[in-house]
């Protein structure tokens, strides 16, 4: 016999239990997640993030940032349910939610298998919803993604400057650069995000610098010039970062982002640049405009 709608119990992935009822009113407090919801049930959104950019189209209420939202903005929505991550979200404004008496679904995901199984949970367990095709298209996408040729790039992912800062142990980011034939030189890093001087760096050797928009917003002028002799992919950060539909096209859009970058040499380089030398305008999408984010993430603006 199963249980009535009106008084579910599940776990999110931290292991924590929620008591649900029909889930009709959804606040999303990551970027990735929004867009999930959007693309499977619009109708459920009521509110979101001020970082969360799409869908484009998306008309709900913006309840501030994802490290300082609004907690009484968001229960005057009356949501019967609020959808974080361990990473993107603060835990003190997790739990003054849940102390309003919200009941809140934080996501756990650190490798590709992780988020496809995630959002699965997410959308059919927590928010009763058929599986939406768009996340076998994206697992799907994945699986077809053929074997790297040839021995992987051995790369530095910085995720910030002004410190640098860069991938290191145990990222989302990470576990898709690797099916991509890139291996970050951090990732045995006993920090997550580690901050390195770029003279480290570049001690290390790189083949290659793999500069996303998102959190930072690395560009052509703002990042290569750090790495003198070193090939500098730029790539899409929503691709690199978000769990949601984008993941369907991000094997295809990355592929081709870090081919065009290995196949053509190096840019002729000007004089190396000291660690947080910007010649770019720099902007950024955290809600911290001098620093680092608080946890950078994976999953929207970047989290």
């Amino acid at each position: 016999m199963t249980t009535p709608a009106a008084h579910r119990v599940a776990a999110d992935d931290q292991g924590t239990r929620l008591r649900l009822g029909e889930v009709r009113r959804v606040v999303s407090l990551v970027p990735s997640l929004t867009e999930a919801v959007a693309a499977t049930a619009p109708g459920l959104l009521v509110g979101a993030t001020d970082w969360c950019t799409h869908p484009a189209e998306l008309d709900v209420v913006r309840i501030g940032g994802t490290k300082n939202p609004d907690t009484a903005r968001i229960a005057a929505l009356r949501p019967d349910l609020v959808i974080a991550n361990e990473e993107e979200n603060r835990a003190a404004d997790l739990a003054a939610l849940r102390s309003l008496g919200l009941p809140v679904w934080v996501t756990e995901i650190r490798t590709l298998d992780q988020a496809l199984g995630s959002l699965e949970r997410l959308l059919t367990i927590a928010c009763g919803l058929p599986s939406p095709p768009w996340l076998e298209r994206a697992g799907a996408a994945w699986r077809a993604l053929p074997e790297p040729a040839g021995p992987p790039r051995r790369a530095v992912v910085p995720i910030w400057r002004r410190p640098w800062m860069v991938l290191g142990r145990d990222t989302f980011a990470g576990d898709l650069l690797r099916r991509l034939g890139v291996e970050h030189l951090h990732a045995g890093h006993p920090e997550r995000y580690p901050a390195i001087p770029i003279g480290e760096l570049l001690a290390a050797g790189p083949e290659l610098v793999v500069l996303s928009d998102e959190p930072y917003r690395f560009a052509a002028d703002d990042g290569p010039e750090a790495f003198p002799g070193v090939p500098a992919a730029l790539v899409s950060g929503r691709h690199l970062t978000w769990y949601g539909p984008s993941l369907a096209e991000a094997p295809a859009v990355l592929a081709a982002q870090l081919a065009a970058r290995l196949s053509t040499q190096p840019a002729a380089a000007g004089p190396a640049q000291p660690a947080g030398h910007r010649t770019g305008p720099g902007h950024h999408r955290r809600s911290t405009p001098d620093g680092p984010p608080d946890t950078p993430c994976r999953s929207g603006r970047p989290s």
